[in-house]
């Protein structure tokens, strides 16, 4: 496999140096890998602390910054941050008022955040956590004790990094982002395996011609392989899979994400066929994200996300954002 790389032991670090220099208002802790908001802590403000194994770019970093997350850790490729990498950006982002932890459901993510909430409890400081696990495909793999954790990441960071702006206190801002999570639901599709740097080759065997539905964001096996489909058969699949376990009963935000090697040519095609389903299903749609927001390094696919917006959610997701990879408003 041909990667645009130095060594594959130094692609988070350097990684994380090219972030750095792009974006000045971030501080950057190459060392402990850790990106934070330049002007944290923010007096009176809950804060918001993600991360996750590197390869899922732009999650976590890209979503560091004013009316989203406060910090985020950057593990090893696919690999958990370490509860000290957590421990220090809480410490780091505290303004007394509070942090939540946003917990995608791996289980070395979901280990290593409790560990660190206990530390820092420790340290005198007040967290809260919510778990995300959005994704219908699977209910449980090698990675994962429940659903997996996925697209509705974004929206959680999203909505609750706006009710932590609003000035809301650290018991409200985890209930929204636990009703966000609730309200959410997530199917992936995959049309080519990701490569990890340090194996420099398809993680699994994908072969031409077929695909495979209900992807995990690491590889992980969905619920069947098929031959290859077109877009409109593949949003019928995804889209019903979704609302199967999902009942709307109103607007719906949508994401619907690529995987990281999938053109936005494809994207807003497929984007097109999830609209036809969800108006065929009675479905409306509140608002749209289409683009590469959560994904697995060089795999080509989409997943589609809906969450069901009431009121205040759609107010929330309105609110000024100004990160690195999502922005409106300001």
């Amino acid at each position: 496999m041909r990667m645009l790389i130095n060594v594959p032991e130094t692609v988070v670090p350097d990684a994380l140096r090219g972030i750095a220099a792009a974006h000045p208002e971030l501080t950057v802790d190459v060392e402990h890998r850790i990106v934070v908001r330049r002007d944290a802590p923010v007096a009176g403000k809950v804060a918001l602390v993600s991360g996750g194994g590197s390869g899922h770019e732009p999650l976590h970093a890209g979503f560091v910054g004013p009316g989203m997350l406060s910090a985020a850790c950057a593990g090893e490729v696919f690999t958990s941050p370490v509860p000290q990498q957590m421990v220090r950006a809480a410490a780091a982002v505290d303004s007394g008022a509070g942090v939540l932890f946003v917990v995608k459901n791996y289980t070395g993510d979901v280990l290593n955040f409790d560990m660190a909430a206990e530390l820092a409890e420790d340290e005198g400081v007040q967290i809260a956590k919510v778990l995300v696990d959005d994704d219908v495909a699977v209910s449980g793999s090698t990675y994962t004790a429940g659903r997996r954790g996925t697209g509705a990441t974004l929206f959680v960071e999203k909505i609750a990094g706006a009710a932590a702006d609003e000035g809301q206190p650290l018991e409200r801002v985890a209930a929204v982002a636990r009703r966000v999570n609730a309200f959410s639901r997530s199917f992936g599709v995959a049309l080519s395996a990701c490569s990890t740097p340090a194996k420099g080759a398809p993680t699994f065997d994908l072969p031409p011609g077929e695909l495979e539905l209900g992807v995990g964001i690491h590889g992980e096996p969905g619920r069947e392989r098929r031959p290859m489909m077109t877009s409109r058969e593949i949003a019928d699949v995804a889209v019903d899979a979704v609302l199967d376990d999902l009942d709307p009963s109103g607007p719906v935000l949508v994401l619907v994400n690529g995987m990281g090697a999938t053109p936005l040519l494809e994207l807003y095609g497929f984007n097109a066929e999830v609209h036809r389903v969800l108006g065929e299903r009675g479905v409306p749609v509140a608002r749209t994200l289409v683009g590469d927001y959560v994904t697995s390094l060089d795999m080509a696919g989409a997943s589609v996300t809906l969450c069901r917006a009431d009121e205040e959610l759609l107010r929330l997701w309105d609110a000024p954002v100004a990160t690195a990879a999502l922005r409106w408003g300001r």
